[in-house]
């Protein structure tokens, strides 16, 4: 075998999903999973040839082990990767990367300082739409960025018990609009409630994002709408880029006739494999640690001018 070898602690919904591709990877090694199920634990390890931990220290504790990814529940995301850098492993964790700022903060000191590679998976970012949109966007075929409007609606989760659709959705488009601007943020101004008593928490938001360069960007996310809508659309002083996250189609309006071929890939194997490229050549991920507190900033501060009904500055989030 010469791939690294990897294991995944959590292979629930999007557990599973990291499993089956890493199995497919040429540069990975599906060493072992763990996760508290022991049905569901059985039935991927066997699917998959893994070994199986129910404990995840003892995943841990195989040697054989050079990365893990963490897709647990976001409330046990800190205490899970901490645990994986004090054992030298190389960590991708899924979105968001902690539930707090505090705790993501920790976590990429601890990374720094162990010389482990720390990860966040925002897999949007690999879509190859985003990837389209990102190079029309820097060939100027929109002119100068104004505006982006996305909407991410669907069917609540029951699934999702810890968190509200602000941090579990929303903060997909968030970051997607922080990549493609290529700039910083100014402030938050969010609107959001729960209608769905078996939530616990927030439902639906209608969140907007000022960024420097006078950008700004628009999202309305819920778990309401009865079917599942992925979309963003950036617009620019020439013209418009649609781009649908599902179909991975784009669409482009402007000065000139576009005709726009994307090779469809899934996103998440272009994620793996860009992170065990890191892994590999010892280099600093496509999306950091950083990155991924960057985008929980973002969800925090939305969540904070909700509750407060006014804008929250970016600077004044950590104070």
């Amino acid at each position: 075998m010469t791939g690294i070898n990897v294991g995944v602690i959590g292979v629930g919904a999007m557990g599973y999903n990291h499993a089956r591709v890493y199995s497919k990877l040429d540069e990975a090694n599906l060493i072992a999973v763990s996760d508290v199920s022991e049905r569901t634990l059985k039935k991927v390890s066997e699917k998959y040839n893994a070994k199986s931990y129910s404990n995840y220290d003892d995943l841990l504790n195989d040697s054989e082990i050079q990365v893990v990814s963490v897709c647990v529940p976001t409330t046990h995301h800190h205490n899970v990767v901490m645990d994986a850098i004090e054992h030298g492993k190389h960590v991708l964790v899924e979105k968001p990367i902690a539930f707090t700022l505090e705790e993501a903060k920790e976590m990429i000191e601890a990374a720094h300082k162990k010389g482990v590679i720390l990860g966040t998976g925002h897999v949007e970012r690999f879509n190859p739409a985003v990837q389209k949109a990102k190079e029309l966007i820097e060939n100027d075929v929109i002119g100068d960025i104004v505006s982006a409007s996305a909407k991410r609606v669907g069917p609540y989760p029951p699934r999702i018990k810890d968190v509200g659709v602000t941090i579990d959705l929303a903060i997909h488009d968030l970051d997607v609009m922080y990549y493609l601007f290529g700039e910083e943020v100014i402030d938050v101004y969010s609107s959001m409630g729960s209608i769905l008593e078996r939530s616990g928490y927030e439902d639906h938001a209608e969140i907007m994002v000022n960024f420097t360069g006078g950008m700004a960007g628009m999202l309305e996310v819920n778990w309401l709408t009865p079917y599942k809508r992925r979309e963003i659309s950036i617009t620019g002083t020439d013209g418009i880029i649609s781009v649908d996250y599902i179909d991975q189609s784009i669409d482009v309006h402007g000065k000139f006739a576009q005709d726009i071929q994307i090779e469809h890939k899934e996103p998440l194997g272009e994620e793996l494999r860009s992170f065990l490229d890191a892994v590999k050549n010892n280099k600093k991920p496509v999306i950091t640690g950083e990155d991924g507190y960057n985008a929980l900033k973002m969800v925090i501060a939305a969540n904070l001018s909700s509750k407060n009904n006014q804008p929250v500055s970016f600077e004044d989030i950590e104070k």
